[in-house]
């Protein structure tokens, strides 16, 4: 076309009628002829000139600088972040955030999920200190070879780290009630406990129980157990270890060092790092202590109703019955049970407002109810239990029973 125009003969209406085009591009093309000659006629890129809403390269360097200082927070959390250190119009949206991380490098792929099917809302830990859940993360060895294995304590509903603490040998009973005391001495008492089937939480015994859990029943604390071999029924607890594992990294050279990274990192998730549960606030914003506070005193031994028969645990975890030793469980050695009068020889046995099983005196055993999961009912502290003239309810092994009278 560009031939014809020079070679004249042609009009402009011609022209874009002999080379299919409108007249408005014949004009447009023509124009860039005259003021570049043949180098107007090459392609142009379709991009606009300016971009008004592209970031500025200060802003992508606060960004980049937020990431290297948090190398574990993804995109959202980042740009909350961004938003608290730059103006509204300045900060780029989220989607830009994720891509300018892309584009320097600095994200990882997702992990494949597989879809497990619908699951059961999650109904516990709705208020501050309503649940607690408490496990163990997976142990490690510090590089000189002492082993690690942190005990972990959160609050369901702020997701607040409560206690983070390594132990290096035993987690047994006597080892980890310390730290329960010291975390109830600070923060109060919880409603519940959430914690797996394993060790010291529970045992293989009746109702699963054992000496901690006995010892936070004393307390008033209910016991909510996840069913075995359904770690996602704790999923905000486990999502912290995930959490937990990523920011520990390598391990430490000694015990001494590790606990010290622990502390840390508590730190930081407490008070720095936003949670998108929680609107991008930090857990520490949501927690505040339990109205239940912590007694030095210890409780004293669970009273029954003046109707009921109640025994003693004796060492074997056996209680007496008309001179036969009735097996009950070792983990009530030395705690007072009640017995409340069913049918003609039958009992319900409760260790304060928790229903342990059924005693048939024909038969001369106790037997625990037959449930995949057992949970204990809401028990009361004993201060609850004498302050009360009237009959409680409560939620036996998913059945409601009525408790006994208080003495």
């Amino acid at each position: 076309m560009m031939l014809d125009y020079v070679e004249g003969g042609y009009s402009v209406a011609a022209l874009a009628r002999r080379h299919a085009i409108s007249r408005k591009t014949a004009y447009k093309w023509i124009e860039r002829y005259e003021q570049q000659q043949w180098a107007g006629l090459e392609e142009r890129s379709r991009a606009p000139h300016s971009q008004p809403s592209a970031i500025s390269d200060e802003v992508e360097a606060r960004l980049l600088a937020l990431k290297q200082q948090w190398p574990l927070w993804g995109a959202p959390k980042l740009h909350h972040k961004l938003r608290g250190l730059v103006d509204e119009e300045s900060c780029p949206s989220e989607s830009t955030v994720s891509n300018i991380l892309r584009r320097n490098g600095l994200t990882k792929a997702p992990k494949r999920r597989r879809n497990h099917g619908p699951q059961a809302p999650e109904q516990y830990g709705q208020t501050p200190n309503q649940t607690w859940c408490a496990d163990f993360k997976g142990w490690w060895r510090t590089t000189d070879g002492e082993r690690c294995d942190p005990l972990t304590i959160t609050d369901a509903s702020s997701r607040y780290l409560i206690r983070c603490q390594a132990f290096s040998q035993s987690t047994a009973t006597a080892m980890v009630q310390p730290v329960f005391i010291a975390a109830f001495r600070e923060h109060g008492l919880p409603q519940a406990m959430r914690t797996d089937n394993g060790t010291p939480f529970a045992s293989g015994g009746l109702c699963g129980l054992s000496k901690l859990s006995v010892w936070w029943l004393k307390q008033g604390i209910r016991l909510d157990r996840i069913e075995p071999g359904h770690p996602e029924q704790n999923g905000r607890h486990e999502r912290m270890h995930r959490t937990l594992k990523e920011a520990i990294g390598a391990p430490a050279r000694n015990l001494r060092a590790q606990q010290a990274a622990l502390d840390r990192f508590r730190h930081e998730y407490n008070e720095e790092r936003p949670h998108e549960a929680l609107g991008f606030a930090v857990p520490a914003a949501h927690y505040t202590a339990s109205s239940r506070a912590w007694s030095e005193k210890p409780p004293g031994p669970m009273q029954y109703a003046d109707d009921w028969e109640s025994r003693s645990v004796r060492p074997g975890g056996q209680m007496k019955w008309h001179s036969r030793n009735i097996r009950v469980t070792d983990a009530l050695i030395g705690e007072r049970i009640g017995l409340k009068p069913m049918t003609d020889g039958v009992w319900e046995v409760f260790f304060g407002t928790l229903s342990l099983g059924m005693f048939d005196e024909r038969k001369k055993r106790l037997e625990a109810h037959h449930r995949k999961h057992p949970q204990s009912a809401a028990p009361l502290t004993l201060a609850a239990i004498f302050g009360s003239s009237d009959s409680f309810a409560i939620a036996t092994l998913g059945s409601e029973t009525a408790a006994p009278k208080n003495r």
